[in-house]
């Protein structure tokens, strides 16, 4: 075999175990992801006397709204769906990533060749 032929393919990392466990642990993720409520971006800041200030970003704006304590409530749920909505997506992103570059062989690396020196003119 050629050393051209060597290099091309590496060993694939995950085994078929860890890809089902990583497969079984996405499913989830993605249920978690079915089961939020509403989601909304911003941040909530109390202001009395029983009143609420939402501070979001809006076409590279910063926006606030003034809110009753209930639609305050309302608010506070949706952006903690939100933050949960991020994290959950994150996880699948290093999910896939894990299970795309493992799971079939890639190219393997090759070292860095050294350059010769060039002397200066």
């Amino acid at each position: 075999m050629k050393q051209s032929q060597k290099n091309i393919r590496c060993k694939a990392v995950l085994s078929p175990a860890g890809a089902r466990r990583l497969e079984q642990r996405y499913r989830r993720l993605k249920e978690d992801f079915l089961e939020l409520g509403w989601i909304a971006h911003g941040s909530l800041m109390p202001q009395p006397p029983r009143a609420w200030r939402l501070t979001r970003k809006l076409k590279a704006k910063t926006v606030s709204l003034a809110l009753s304590h209930e639609q305050a409530v309302l608010y506070k749920e949706a952006i903690t769906n939100q933050r949960k909505l991020e994290e959950i997506l994150r996880a699948m992103r290093q999910l896939s990533d894990q299970v795309l570059q493992g799971s079939v062989p890639g190219v393997r690396k090759r070292r860095r060749q050294k350059r010769p020196k060039t002397a200066l003119s």
